[in-house]
């Protein structure tokens, strides 16, 4: 087994280790954070049972983006739908065989691409177009936005300016699941590629991208706006405020 192989098989199990591990740590952390006050975003819904509808059209729709700035919810909706479609045709390389729907997705993954990038350079753009966004926009957003950029053209570009081995690719992907090294095509594109994937995995759990789970535990996003009905207290301060059973 070449070298080349062996370090991407260690890479990839180093960054699928500190993507999991790091997500479940933070997902936990959101989840274990006290929320003493209903702040429920207006218009929120009245009763818990229209919170997963709400939360429903925040993922989907980006709804409350859409209210806030037609723009910048354009850029951002397309770099997310054509994100699902990008990753729905790669899940392809880690099944033998490819499910049915994997299979009739194909087509329209491999175009996303092209949509992807584009919502990615609007949101670049935006951040240096428009003063107050590039006022409060670091140095980590844009390295960020550099590095989506670059995964989407070095993906493009294996598939429409110098190909490689997919097949190879993809017994490599699958022996990574069996804990069977294979080789790995030693394309300058494709390792490119796959060292970016690796570097995302590997601080997405401590860059902003981690809107994406922490959308589901925003105490103004899955509270229903009912203060006058009922009383909201924290489960960290349930405790606190039962009457104390002591006599004196």
């Amino acid at each position: 087994m070449s070298a080349l192989s062996l370090f991407y098989a260690a890479l990839f199990y180093i960054a699928t280790a500190v993507l999991l591990i790091g997500l479940t740590y933070k997902i936990r952390q959101y989840a274990r954070a006290p929320a003493p006050l209903r702040i429920a975003l207006t218009p929120a819904p009245l009763t818990p049972a229209g919170v997963p509808w709400r939360l429903a059209r925040e993922v989907v729709f980006f709804e409350s983006l859409f209210r806030a700035n037609k723009w910048t919810w354009l850029f951002g909706w397309v770099f997310h739908a054509a994100l699902v479609l990008v990753l729905l045709r790669h899940v392809r390389y880690f099944q033998e065989p490819v499910w049915y729907l994997i299979s009739l997705i194909q087509p329209l993954g491999t175009y996303a691409g092209f949509a992807l990038v584009a919502g990615l350079a609007g949101l670049w753009a935006r951040r240096f177009l428009v003063d107050r966004v590039r006022y409060i926009s670091t140095p980590s957003d844009h390295l960020m936005l550099a590095l989506l950029i670059a995964i989407g053209l070095s993906g493009l570009s294996m598939r429409f300016v110098a190909h490689t081995d997919i097949v190879a690719v993809k017994v490599f992907m699958l022996g990574l699941m069996r804990l069977s090294i294979q080789p790995l095509p030693a394309d300058p594109l494709l390792l490119i590629h796959l060292t970016l994937v690796a570097l995302l995995m590997i601080i997405f759990p401590i860059s902003k991208l981690l809107h994406a789970p922490g959308l589901f535990f925003s105490p103004t996003r899955n509270m229903s706006d009912n203060p006058r009905e009922s009383r909201h207290v924290s489960n960290w301060a349930a405790t606190m405020d039962k009457p104390s059973t002591q006599q004196h």
